[in-house]
Order: C-alpha cells, then sequence, then structure tokens
C-alpha cells in the first residue's frame, strides 16, 4: 500500500466507492458483528470496500489482547492492519502481531509543530530496529508532526518505509498541493 486515505468510519463507504486509491478505516474494534451497537467490527470495514484498518491510534487507543484479535480478524479477511504505538517500546511489543504495518506515534507531537523525525529522531529509528527485531517483515511508519517532504526524506533517512499523516492535510489550506509536498519526500 504505496499511499491510502483513512475517512471518517461514517464516510468510509463512501469515499471507497469514489477513489482509485486504497481507503482504510480510522478504527476497527475487536470481536464479532453482531449485536454491538456503536462498533465497528472488521467485517463492517471489509463491507464498505475498505483494505484495512487503523489498530490502536493514540485517540481510540485498544488493549493488547484486544489489538491482537483486530490484527487477527483483519489478516483472516485479507485486510491490512496499521497498528500505532506510542514510543519503541510498545512497538516493539505489538511488533509481535506480526501485523503489516506498525506506526510510531509519540502521542505529544500528534498535531503539532514538530515532526517525530526531527524533534526525537531516534523513536524513528528505534523502533525501525526494535520492530525489525522482531518482525522483520512489517514496515514501519513514522508519524506526528509529519507537515513537507523534509520531514518525510528525514523519515526514510531514519529508516521509516513511510509516513502517517492527517493534520497537515486536514489544516491545510489546499490540501491537494499539501499531498504533493509531502509525497515530494519520498
Amino acid at each position: 500500500m504505496a499511499t491510502a486515505i483513512a475517512p471518517p468510519v461514517a464516510d468510509l463507504a463512501l469515499v471507497a466507492g469514489s477513489v482509485s486509491i486504497p481507503v482504510v478505516s480510522q478504527h476497527a474494534d475487536p470481536g464479532d458483528a453482531g449485536a454491538r451497537t456503536g462498533f465497528v467490527p472488521v467485517e463492517s470495514v471489509e463491507a464498505a470496500g475498505a483494505k484495512g484498518s487503523l489498530v490502536n491510534h493514540s485517540e481510540h487507543p485498544l488493549g493488547i489482547p484486544d489489538i491482537e484479535d483486530v490484527v487477527r480478524r483483519l489478516s483472516g479477511r485479507g485486510l491490512v492492519a496499521v497498528v500505532c504505538a506510542a514510543d519503541v517500546s510498545r512497538a516493539r511489543r505489538l511488533a509481535e502481531t506480526h501485523a503489516p504495518y506498525i506506526a510510531v506515534e509519540p502521542p505529544e507531537l500528534i498535531g503539532g509543530d514538530k515532526a517525530v523525525s526531527t524533534a526525537r529522531p531516534e523513536v524513528v529509528s528505534g523502533t525501525v530496529s526494535a520492530v525489525h527485531s522482531v518482525a522483520p517483515l512489517t514496515r514501519v511508519l513514522c508519524g506526528a508532526g509529519v507537515h513537507d517532504r523534509h520531514d518525510v526524506a528525514r523519515a526514510i533517512e531514519l529508516g521509516a518505509d513511510g509516513v502517517l499523516v492527517a493534520s497537515a492535510v486536514t489544516r491545510a489550506p489546499n490540501a491537494e498541493r499539501a499531498i504533493r509536498e509531502l509525497l515530494a519526500g519520498y
């Protein structure tokens, strides 16, 4: 998955049916579909046409057993899990799920003006090393404060396979220009 978009769950099917790039859910819950009002079961993510889901974002954290369940359920349906971790030690532990992607995002830098790749580069390089020591095939993404091509390029230099961004695009006066700027970092 080179570039993907993660719209709000309520818009998942609409966006998935309208764009040519992969769409992932912002969240998926553990457990079977059924009588689960207010939850987002993996089956609903799949039915909406999404190709996977973020799991354990700092704004919607889950416990380890629930993360393991969601990753297993996504994988069982051929969907991609992008598991978020706040730091190196948590990323190492979450790599044990063998999710295809681990995204390191220190919560204190999310939505801020400083990219983790410049403010705390050891978090990115440390996460890459920690994750690959457990799950060599898992790709590492860098998030939190990524705003421009320089932040992306620095994340790649530190060993990340890509970036996870939100506010750099959602807060930009021109979203298309912001996306093009970020992609120039590759």
